[in-house]
């Protein structure tokens, strides 16, 4: 989870500020002694609590998140921040009312509206209803917009174009990635932009944006060893290079579990992790992809509903027949089509996973 954005770093007492830095290099245990600590030290400030709830989220340790939040109403610390971190339990539980529940809280709040907006897009993207995504997506940019939050707007148009290239839909991709690139020079929207344009074989102007990424934020530990390791790595495959895209990524591991703490939400956690996969696929190395995709399936809490938590189950279910083993590949293929069962059936990475599976059959 994300930082809560209403609030600056500036305004954020020290000892919370280190329970939301721990998430940018994917170190959420050190994330949550820290959120503890804050709380003994200040039990009085929301956004500890909220912090703390993240922190246990992203270790898939629900329960501990629900009863952080229930110390807080107990000192009637209210917030419709919260309205996040709730959501994003109730995503995890596949609870449908409790994520409506709390885009209705959200309603008319300027920052948890569109942030809620925002995730409705995400949820509904992961399980293939991608007009439904659209939609959402326009309430959150809409949303944004009315409480000037041009930065915030501008990370859905990079969200929702990376989401169309990750689906195949190229050029509805470089329209939305232009949009975003055209509100923000900010570095999550660069990068949200870049990766959407590398996936949409739009590789010189990715390249382009990567560079400037590069050469603005040097001494960014995120930037140098998160996001442009990524953005390099797509590149390199679509080149036909997968040696280089998996070397280039060596850089990453560290961090590779680590997620944005200045945007909307932590939606740039695992991005390494898919890209590597993917680079072992184009490299014909299916065990070594697999086991990628495997890490992404298992830190549920981490990816929550990013669109490569439902195309990892597809990636892996590839990297299964690569290996030859036909049973894991169909039970991996029918794993995706069930999350997809009632997806906008127009979508071109649907028709290749069904025509894939049926060539199983």
């Amino acid at each position: 989870m994300p930082p809560l954005t209403c609030i600056t770093i500036a305004s954020v007492p020290q000892d919370t500020l280190s329970g939301a830095i721990y998430p940018a290099v994917g170190q959420y245990e050190k994330g949550v002694e820290a959120g503890r600590e804050a709380i003994r030290l200040n039990p009085d400030y929301f956004a500890s609590y909220a912090l703390l709830m993240s922190n246990y989220i992203s270790l898939n340790r629900l329960d501990e998140a629900k009863t952080t939040y229930e110390q807080a109403l107990e000192r009637k610390l209210k917030n419709p921040f919260f309205n996040l971190p709730l959501y994003q339990i109730a995503f995890l539980q596949n609870d449908a009312a409790g994520m409506a529940q709390q885009v209705a809280r959200s309603a008319g709040t300027p920052g948890p509206e569109d942030e809620l907006f925002g995730m409705a897009a995400d949820t509904a993207a992961y399980s293939g209803r991608l007009r439904d995504a659209q939609e959402f997506s326009h309430r959150a940019v809409d949303s944004a917009e009315r409480a000037e939050e041009k930065e915030a707007a501008a990370t859905y148009y990079a969200l929702s174009s990376l989401r169309e290239a990750l689906f195949g839909n190229a050029d509805e991709a470089r329209r939305r990635a232009t949009l975003a690139i055209g509100r923000s020079a900010g570095r999550d929207v660069q990068y949200g932009a870049a990766l959407a344009l590398a996936y949409a074989a739009h590789d010189k102007r990715a390249q382009t944006l990567a560079d400037d990424l590069g050469k603005t934020f040097p001494e960014d530990t995120l930037v140098q060893f998160n996001f442009l390791p990524a953005l390099r790595a797509r590149l390199a495959v679509n080149r036909g290079n997968a040696s280089e895209a998996i070397e280039t990524l060596r850089a990453a591991t560290p961090y590779e579990l680590g997620q944005s703490t200045s945007s909307i939400y932590g939606w740039t956690a695992l991005y390494p992790v898919f890209v590597r996969g993917e680079a072992y696929l184009a490299a014909h190395q299916g065990s070594e992809a697999a086991a990628e995709f495997q890490k992404i399936i298992n830190h549920r809490g981490i990816v929550l509903n990013s669109p490569i938590g439902a195309l990892a189950h597809l990636q892996i279910a590839r990297a299964y027949a690569m290996q030859g083993d036909t049973a894991k590949a169909k039970a991996a293929y029918q794993d995706f089509l069930t999350l997809w069962k009632d997806a906008d059936p127009d979508i071109p990475i649907l028709t290749q996973a069904k025509a894939e599976y049926a060539k199983l059959q």
